[in-house]
């Protein structure tokens, strides 16, 4: 692929050629990018975005501002990037989406800025790996080393937690929160809120125990795994409203453990209710 060299000056030093730009790329003159860029053909770049350091655009790839992108991500063909928010009137919209660092968006991702309904902010953290297809509504928060498998389709508003894996073709309805290391099946309809550590699938959505084997990929001892387990089957094996599981746990001493703590912290938290 024919690529334009581009020279950065930098004070008191010989300017430096680290960005490859194709001829056909269209770049807003605002745009900051970063060293060691590359941007494909027909890829448009527009105003009011910055790029990290060591990032790749594939070609005929879109990224509209306020978008913030940082170190090491690659974006591929047709991903469409920072656009407004699905709404039925979006107005005009002082809105932005940030992401972190080594991140993989896969060809024809969509990933929409946030509203004024919220904080006005989609955000991304790092290390994560979007598959072909996947839909990032406005508002949503995806925090570290989340995969999302093709056609995942994650609705406004939605939170995932750190080390979440969502199987292909599965929808999430918005405001709803997947908590950290869950597991969410191919093709489920997610419309509660799915708690930390737990296997999740179907239509609706229905919890199927701990995720262990993601546990134990990602170094839970085998105690931590059993206190997770014991919190488990007193939430949903022992026939007790949630209210009286928690107080269960609570006088078990269960919560001792850091893990069932944030078990306990995010249904708390839910607004939505708890698949069970």
């Amino acid at each position: 692929m024919c690529c334009r060299l581009y020279a950065t000056k930098r004070q008191g030093k010989p300017p430096r050629q680290d960005l490859m730009i194709h001829p056909t790329a269209i770049i807003h003159p605002d745009t900051r990018l970063g060293n060691r860029v590359s941007l494909g053909a027909y890829a448009v770049i527009d105003a009011g975005v910055t790029i990290g350091d060591d990032c790749h655009i594939g070609h005929h790839a879109v990224i509209e501002g306020p978008t913030e992108l940082g170190r090491n991500n690659h974006i591929s063909p047709h991903a469409c990037i920072g656009t407004p928010a699905q709404e039925l009137s979006p107005g005009e919209q002082s809105t932005r989406l940030v992401i972190g660092d080594n991140n993989v968006i896969r060809e024809f991702v969509a990933i929409h800025r946030g509203s004024t309904k919220d904080e006005g902010i989609t955000r991304i953290g790092h290390h994560n790996f979007l598959m072909t297809y996947t839909h990032v509504g406005h508002d949503c928060t995806i925090g570290d080393h989340v995969v999302t498998a093709n056609a995942v389709a994650l609705g406004g508003h939605v939170s995932v937690g750190n080390y979440v894996n969502i199987g292909g073709s599965c929808a999430v309805h918005q405001f709803t929160r997947i908590g950290a290391y869950a597991m969410i099946g191919g093709g489920s309809m997610v419309t509660l809120d799915i708690l930390p550590f737990m296997m999740a699938v179907g239509d609706r959505v229905k919890l199927y125990g701990l995720n262990r084997v993601g546990l134990k990929r990602h170094g839970f001892n085998a105690t931590t795994i059993q206190q997770l387990k014991r919190a488990y089957k007193l939430l949903f094996r022992c026939n007790l409203r949630l209210d009286e599981a928690v107080t269960a746990i609570h006088e078990s001493g269960l919560d001792e453990s850091s893990a069932v703590a944030q078990l306990i912290a995010f249904i708390a938290e839910s607004k939505r209710g708890i698949a069970r």
